[in-house]
């Protein structure tokens, strides 16, 4: 009697298991090599070689249990580590640890990945002992990976491979000079590996056109943030950078928002850069007494994953007192809903190509 109890609580713990069970997992690994993109001639002296390397991810599948899932035709999501070897005595070596999306297209065939994190490197710029590395001014930075690939799963077993194109950025947002940056073009190859014997069946129940006729009354958002950065002026220092926006947003469907607002910056580093060029550059005409903040007003989109968003924004400066890498600015990132009104972001401003700096910031949706 003791075994057919054990028997039949097994069974149960069993059967409760499969019931919960709405997700499973897969490794990864790929091998690229390519060129270092020549974005800026300031590091023309620096490609040397074809940089190499590995990434190692760990991704997470999704069925359609949750609705966002079925949106985005069953995304992935997971980890990622990787090494670049820059092929330059200069620039040292590259290890990142990201978080990434795997999105599908074509029956699934086309994968397009997107990782963020944080990147380190090995030989950053020193005035002394390496100062022809204008690439990276910090040891730490951020970076950014895309990834293009073909993928067939479960070819001999649980292996199957992928292979296609990869970008990797790393930079440090210009939290410190030097900090021109990398941008890798590869082609990669690699083997996945599936941790589980089968797959789960693919849920289908989202009404689609709910989901395109939902919408929201018009939703006002205040957020601050703030960050550091410095100037292209190496040693110039490190300052404090505050911003202050307010914009409404009118949610379209259940994966969309339209945004239009207005930004006040606070940028510290401009206070030392405009003081700096009034002494050194005097025929520019500058009194170093200008003023350092701006205003700008913009247009975005936001794009509600889950609880995550993908923010994109573009903005033109209406208060421009101080000429600094044009009137016009972008800003791209996430947005992480705490609950239905709070939320935390990490973005990056830039002009064009150009980053300011990355802001850190916290908002509330009323």
């Amino acid at each position: 009697m003791k075994l057919v109890y054990t028997y039949v609580f097994c069974l149960i713990f069993a059967v409760a298991f499969a019931q919960d069970k709405t997700h499973s997992s897969y490794f990864d690994v790929n091998y690229y090599k390519g060129n270092i993109a020549l974005h800026n001639n300031e590091i023309l002296h620096l490609i040397t070689g074809h940089p190499e390397g590995v990434i190692l991810s760990w991704n997470k599948k999704t069925y359609g249990f949750e609705d966002w899932e079925q949106r985005f035709n069953y995304p992935d999501y997971g980890v990622s580590f990787a090494y670049q070897g820059m092929k330059s005595p200069v620039l040292g070596n590259n290890y990142s640890l990201y978080a990434h999306y795997n999105f599908y297209f074509l029956n699934r065939n086309l994968m397009f990945r997107i990782g963020q994190g944080i990147g380190y490197n090995t030989n950053p710029y020193h005035r002394e002992t390496n100062f022809k590395n204008v690439a990276f001014g910090t040891k730490f930075g951020s970076s950014t990976y895309v990834m293009l690939n073909y993928k067939k799963e479960r070819i001999i077993d649980r292996f199957g491979v992928q292979a296609g194109f990869s970008l990797i950025h790393y930079s440090n947002a210009n939290v410190k000079s030097p900090n021109n940056g990398t941008n890798s073009i590869t082609f990669n190859v690699g083997l996945n590996y599936n941790l589980e014997a089968t797959d789960l069946e693919y849920q289908n129940t989202l009404d689609k056109k709910a989901d395109q006729d939902f919408s929201e009354s018009i939703k006002y958002n205040l957020v601050f943030r703030t960050g550091i950065n410095e100037s292209d002026i190496v040693g110039s220092g490190q300052y404090a950078m505050y911003v202050l926006s307010a914009y409404a947003d009118k949610r379209i469907n259940k994966t969309s928002a339209l945004q239009l607002g207005a930004d006040i910056f606070f940028s510290n580093f401009l206070k030392e850069l405009i003081f700096y060029q009034s002494v050194a550059f005097p025929e520019r005409g500058l009194s170093g007494n200008e003023d350092h903040k701006r205003i700008g007003v913009f247009a975005g989109h936001e794009l509600f994953i889950n609880k995550t968003s993908l923010i994109t924004q573009l903005g033109y400066y209406i208060y421009y007192p101080f000429d600094f890498e044009g009137q016009t600015y972008a800003r791209i990132g996430l947005k992480r809903y705490f609950s239905k009104k709070w939320f935390g972001a990490l973005t990056l401003k830039a002009h064009g190509a150009k980053a300011e700096g990355v802001e850190f910031g916290l908002g509330v949706r009323l």
